[in-house]
């Protein structure tokens, strides 16, 4: 059984939002750091957005600040991000993590899940 699965991806206009969620399904993980990357055609995964195991100060990528918010509802053992005013080049495929530590670099964590394509039309 997969232990992160994301959801909520889609086609979407530019200027409109999208709000991604990642369900845990290993309550090991609410000790976890979580966090989201993407991935867009032909470029490498890059770090979006973390956010501690308490749930505490979130950490973005300094392109991402401002248009995208990360959340996580421990109770629900979902990770969430909202992005607003989609652009075009956000399209890509959103992975959430989890790991013990708030990772930025892909080769740190241990746990991804499966992807969520989000794509954006003019």
């Amino acid at each position: 059984q997969a232990k992160l699965v994301e959801s909520g991806g889609g086609l979407v206009q530019a200027g409109g939002s999208l709000r991604l969620s990642c369900v845990a399904f290993d309550h090991t993980f609410r000790h976890y750091a979580m966090g989201w990357f993407r991935q867009a055609p032909g470029k490498e995964r890059e770090f979006v957005a973390a956010i501690g195991w308490s749930g505490g100060r979130p950490f973005y990528a300094d392109s991402m600040k401002g248009r995208f918010t990360i959340s996580r509802d421990k109770a629900k053992n979902t990770l969430y991000l909202q992005i607003d005013n989609l652009k075009v080049e956000d399209t890509a495929v959103y992975y959430c993590y989890a790991d013990p530590a708030v990772a930025t670099e892909q080769g740190m964590i241990d746990y991804w899940g499966q992807g969520t394509q989000v794509t954006v039309s003019l």
